[in-house]
């Protein structure tokens, strides 16, 4: 899945967090001004970079719901904690954090929502999705929606693909993956916006993500709508004018596993159309 860059979208869409608790208390109105220059990270990027078996994760999470319950600063620490374990005793913490005045708070537990999934917090991510005024928060929800594939999130994520900022589109084009994946009608319905949004959005990123999802919808869709996702991911390696967006869609089509769509490939390439 693509994973968007700093030069790819704009400072307001691009949650970074690396530093110190003490060191996030922003006033919000300076957040989207300040916030991509002074943080290097984002919450999402720090599940990753924690490197797994340092100490106990019991004693981690014990830790963890002690910070939530302290001030500030112990909820950011508590919050990093809950991005990178799962510990249903947190959801009760992590719930009111949504409600927050500060959009950092918010956003991370957002983050922590979607490591660690729970029915109570659908209602409160998608009221965030739609009307959270935050690009970072907003960024947070469409992630963290595709850890909820059984709720009603389908609709709001095509939404947010279809209106919001280029880095929620590019992930609630992944989060579609998710929520299309639980039967064949969601899948259409995720695959045509999805086969929209690869034509015609402005962002290559999120055209990168249009694409990877389509090819992980494949097996859900009926065989008229496969018919013309292949035809799309063709006319998008053969005529996108951006690179990594003709890349994604030739790995797409390459992971179908298809003999007719590896075959047709070939032709391509035997045609010097395709490298």
């Amino acid at each position: 899945m693509t994973v968007p860059m700093d030069d790819e979208v704009s400072s307001e869409s691009v949650p970074p967090f690396s530093r110190s608790p003490a060191q996030l208390a922003f006033d919000p109105e300076l957040l989207a001004g300040e916030l991509a220059q002074e943080l290097a990270l984002d919450p999402f990027d720090a599940i990753d970079t924690l490197e797994p078996g340092q100490g106990d994760i019991a004693a981690e999470c014990d830790l963890g719901l002690e910070l939530l319950a302290g001030g500030h600063d112990q909820r950011m620490q508590g919050l990093r904690i809950f991005c990178e374990h799962r510990d249903p005793r947190a959801v009760p913490w992590l719930l009111p954090l949504l409600a927050s005045t500060c959009p950092i708070l918010r956003m991370s537990a957002v983050y922590a929502l979607g490591r660690n999934p729970d029915p109570r917090a659908v209602e409160p991510l998608l009221a965030l999705l739609q009307d959270d005024a935050n690009g970072y928060v907003r960024k947070a929800v469409a992630w963290s929606l595709g850890n909820y594939p059984q709720a009603p999130v389908l609709n709001p994520l095509i939404r947010a693909l279809q209106l919001d900022i280029a880095a929620v589109r590019l992930w609630a084009a992944g989060s579609l993956a998710d929520a299309g994946s639980t039967g064949a009608a969601k899948a259409d319905q995720a695959a045509a916006q999805l086969l929209l949004s690869l034509r015609i959005d402005s962002e290559p990123v999120v055209r990168s993500n249009s694409a990877w999802s389509l090819g992980r919808l494949y097996d859900h869709l009926v065989p008229p709508r496969q018919s013309e996702l292949v035809g799309v991911l063709v006319e998008v390696l053969l005529h996108d004018n951006d690179a990594t967006v003709r890349d994604e869609a030739r790995v797409a089509l390459e992971q179908l596993e298809d003999p007719a769509v590896l075959e047709r490939l070939q032709t391509l390439v035997d045609e010097g159309l395709l490298n």
